[in-house]
């Protein structure tokens, strides 16, 4: 089990359960679009955010982003990591039916998936150091590596999301700051080169 310093925010508690089996750590729950009419819970979700560090880790739908940007908008960016679940169809063991886009939510991840989601968002893991920073690929490097304002940038965007297992809702900015934190801009480079 992972002994996480960083408060973790998921959306409900299914998805708390389903992290409390794999890290020793603060788990919150945004209980849904819930947090937006919660100030309560945005407050403390800050304070925590502040004093300890604030790892986001949400579904890979569109509902999932959804609470992920508000978040990432009400909260400090240098306070809040974002950890990121790939998209796995599916559904999970106590619903009837899969979710609207017929993906796995965190309840539904196995417990490795989760810990290297963590791990990768740079989680800090008490008795162990830091990993240090990957690399510092900027939206001029995804413009030369074609994965935006060119006409198929999109399609190239949507098959590297594939090919590296990541959500298909992220936006470019949402992908250079993944990228930052898994990939160097060389190990990006030759990625992109042999797909």
């Amino acid at each position: 089990m992972l002994k996480i310093k960083e408060a973790i925010v998921v959306e409900g508690r299914y998805d708390k359960n389903a992290l409390s089996q794999v890290v020793d750590a603060v788990i919150l729950e945004t209980s849904g679009f819930g947090v937006f009419q919660d100030s309560e819970r945005l407050k403390l979700l800050r304070r925590l955010a502040r004093e300890r560090g604030l790892i986001v880790l949400t579904d890979s739908d569109g509902a999932g982003f959804v609470i992920r940007n508000y978040l990432k908008g009400a909260i400090p960016p240098d306070q809040v990591k974002h950890a990121y679940i790939p998209d796995v169809y599916g559904k999970e063991r106590r619903k009837r039916a899969p979710g609207k886009e017929g993906k796995l939510g965190v309840e539904g991840m196995r417990p490795d998936v989760l810990r290297q989601a963590l791990l990768q968002a740079g989680a800090t893991v008490e008795g162990e150091e830091a990993a240090a920073p990957r690399g510092e690929l900027t939206a001029a490097d995804l413009f030369a590596l074609g994965l935006t304002g060119t006409p198929d940038a999109s399609a190239r965007r949507a098959a590297l999301l594939r090919r590296l297992d990541l959500p298909s809702h992220l936006s470019s900015k949402a992908l250079l700051i993944v990228l930052n934190a898994l990939y160097t801009p060389e190990e990006l480079a030759r990625l992109l080169k042999e797909s």
